[in-house]
């Protein structure tokens, strides 16, 4: 199972997630995020680290987000929103980079239409929590009883992430029910927004390892 420490805003906090274990970094490009870096910065943020950067965009132009990933060097690209699979197919015709959809969940009839939608071509479903605004990174988790009535449907080979409302309280529990490919947390490892804590982070990881061994 992969970690991802998210939100990241500080080159310091990136080499914080890759020493206490985690197997991505995530920058945030959606504007109206507290969260958010340019790619720029985020090329800096890759740039302290051996781990891969995943930048995570919102309802943008397959051209514009390609651009800054390009920019930003980043080995996954994570959308939120609108996005259709045409837009995703166009993404991954302009790079080798992996592309993660995440999908709000309310009911098990949001997994199932995700799966459904992108499942052809996205390599990971992120299940995030929904929000009325938001498009991802509130801290609001989902029903996670509602992905585990489909286990035998979501292991038909696409990945699958589990996000919103994670921290080093609850991760093992994640882990254990859903047995996911990827956790994926970013205000439940912070002292405020895009500012990480060291022992917050330390914790997850170490959890949601330990967790994973003992499946």
């Amino acid at each position: 199972m992969k970690v991802k420490i998210c939100g990241l805003t500080r080159p310091e906090d990136a080499i914080l997630a890759q020493d206490a274990g985690a197997s991505y970094i995530g920058a945030v490009l959606v504007s109206d995020s507290p969260r958010v870096v340019s790619p720029e910065r985020a090329r800096e943020l890759s740039s302290a680290v051996t781990i891969p950067l995943v930048i995570v965009t919102g309802d943008l132009d397959p051209e514009v987000v390609a651009e800054a990933a390009e920019t930003a060097g980043a080995a996954v690209i994570q959308v939120h929103g609108e996005a259709s699979p045409q837009d995703l197919a166009e993404l991954r015709a302009r790079g080798s980079w992996e592309l993660w959809k995440a999908v709000r969940v309310r009911t098990r009839a949001d997994v199932i239409a995700g799966l459904a939608w992108f499942g052809e071509v996205a390599d990971l479903l992120l299940l995030d929590g929904w929000h009325p605004s938001a498009l991802g990174g509130s801290g609001t988790p989902f029903p996670w009883e509602e992905a585990m009535a489909l286990d035998a449907e979501v292991r038909s080979g696409l990945r699958i992430g589990a996000a919103g409302g994670l921290s080093p309280e609850n991760v093992a529990e994640v882990v254990r029910r859903l047995a996911p490919d990827l956790v994926d947390v970013s205000s439940g490892v912070e002292a405020s927004p895009g500012i990480k804590d060291p022992g917050k982070v330390r914790d997850f990881v170490r959890r949601a390892r330990e967790a994973t061994r003992s499946i």
